[in-house]
């Protein structure tokens, strides 16, 4: 599966340490092997259609299109769904 990255979602993952770097570029490269991922959850309300994965307090926002993840966001838990 290819796994694509909005820019505002490269941007923030740039801003951040690079060990919090390292574990999401984990995340996206697992991603590839959907639908086979553990701990992807499908979100409801407004996000309906959409999932996340976490690590630690990081969370990752993409969708399924196709052949393709997109993924649309990368944030802290804190203000992840602000």
């Amino acid at each position: 599966m290819d796994v694509r990255i909005t820019e505002a979602a490269e941007a923030r993952v740039d801003e951040l340490p690079r060990p919090i770097q390292d574990r999401l570029l984990r995340i996206f490269e697992r991603l590839r092997e959907w639908p086979e991922v553990s701990g992807a959850k499908p979100l409801t309300g407004n996000l309906a259609g959409h999932y996340r994965i976490r690590t630690g307090d990081y969370r990752i926002l993409f969708r399924v299109e196709s052949q393709r993840i997109l993924v649309l966001k990368v944030g802290h838990r804190r203000d992840f769904y602000e």
